[in-house]
């Protein structure tokens, strides 16, 4: 396979530890395969745009520990449904031909696409249109079904976990229930792990469609035993029996374009109302996405970084690398993105929770 030269790009919402991946895939195309390397700025907007940089050695230096990408990021600029302004109007067009133009202009051989569902779809179908792609799967909400593990999500859980371990003292303080909004989109891995991790009275997942009632009688029940205070967890997709989902906003021509939130807010009052409660609700929001990555989320995202390079050196082209068990493998991007991983409600994690005496709003 005669590579010379490698582009990368960062695409989706940020997640601790896209600069490791950057870092080893700068470091390894170097070190190893005496390649160069071009970062594609703001994510396939850059690609779009012709917007690109060079990257040394130099460049990724002191860039482990940082949060973020030094490449930027959107999870707008699909190339298949790209907004273009005629006259007063914005008409959504295919502009993927200035894709392959400014590949070739770049001169590269082969394009590495770090991202969640929405880069690797798009990734998936350039590749289907003759470029050569490898994907790094990234996403805080641990939700890409072909991998064990994604990184970012490590960073993410920890970031609940210890404000659930603040909102413990002030709850505990003013006899609160206390209610902490996490994301995940239609996931509830960062819920559930936080919750148990942090001691949560309640967590509530998209995977179990929650009741009021129930949440209501552990609350009673705790008051019963003289604890004048609860903790509660809920993942933003979080939904009610009836399938009820809020929606803070839609954003066209986003990868997602619907933006949950406020779900929260929404549990909050409505416990307050049924208990008398003084309730209070903390949204972390994307203080979550932000910050120095854990060490766990280092090490995966570097090996996944050089993972990437061996397979473009492998002509491994539309796959994915991922984790399987301790091991990195690759898959077919075609299966990378075909299904979303959701807990599975008969998990061992499930059942920790309940035989914690866990309320997970259904019982």
């Amino acid at each position: 396979m005669d590579i010379k030269r490698i582009g990368v790009l960062t695409g989706g919402g940020d997640a601790p530890g896209l600069n490791a991946v950057i870092r080893a895939v700068v470091k390894c195309a170097i070190r190893r395969y005496n390649l160069s390397v071009v970062g594609f700025l703001n994510g396939f907007g850059g690609l779009i745009k012709n917007q690109a940089q060079e990257l040394t050695e130099k460049d990724v230096a002191g860039i482990l520990p940082r949060g973020g990408t030094i490449l930027g990021t959107t999870n707008r600029d699909n190339p298949f449904h790209f907004p273009v302004i005629r006259g007063s109007e914005v008409v959504y067009t295919d502009v993927s031909d200035r894709i392959f133009e400014n590949i070739s202009i770049h001169e590269v051989d082969a394009l590495i696409v770090i991202g969640g569902d929405g880069s690797l779809s798009i990734a998936r179908e350039l590749h289907e249109r003759g470029l050569k792609v490898v994907g790094v799967p990234k996403t805080i909400d641990n939700d890409l079904s072909a991998t064990d593990q994604t990184f970012g999500y490590d960073t993410a859980l920890n970031t609940a976990m210890e404000a659930l371990d603040r909102l413990h003292s002030t709850a505990e303080s003013h006899h609160r229930v206390m209610v902490l909004e996490v994301m995940g989109r239609y996931a509830g891995w960062i819920a559930l792990a936080a919750g148990i991790a942090g001691g949560a009275d309640v967590i509530l997942i998209p995977e179990i469609p929650y009741q009021l009632p129930a949440i209501v009688r552990k609350i009673n029940e705790r008051t019963g035993q003289r604890k004048s205070f609860s903790i509660i967890v809920v993942a933003e997709g979080a939904k009610t029996t009836e399938g009820e989902l809020v929606v803070n906003q839609k954003v066209e021509g986003s990868f997602d374009p619907i933006r949950l939130g406020g779900i929260g807010n929404v549990i909050a009052r409505q416990i307050e109302q049924a208990t008398g409660k003084e309730s209070r609700v903390t949204v972390l929001g994307h203080l979550q996405r932000g910050g120095s990555p854990t060490a766990y989320d280092r090490i995966l995202a570097s090996r996944y970084g050089v993972a990437a390079v061996e397979a473009v050196m492998a002509g491994q082209f539309g796959q994915m690398v991922c984790l399987r068990g301790t091991e990195i493998s690759t898959v077919p991007l075609a299966e990378a993105v075909g299904e979303m991983r959701r807990v599975p409600v008969n998990s061992q994690l499930v059942t920790t929770a309940r035989q914690l005496g866990i309320c997970l709003g259904d019982e």
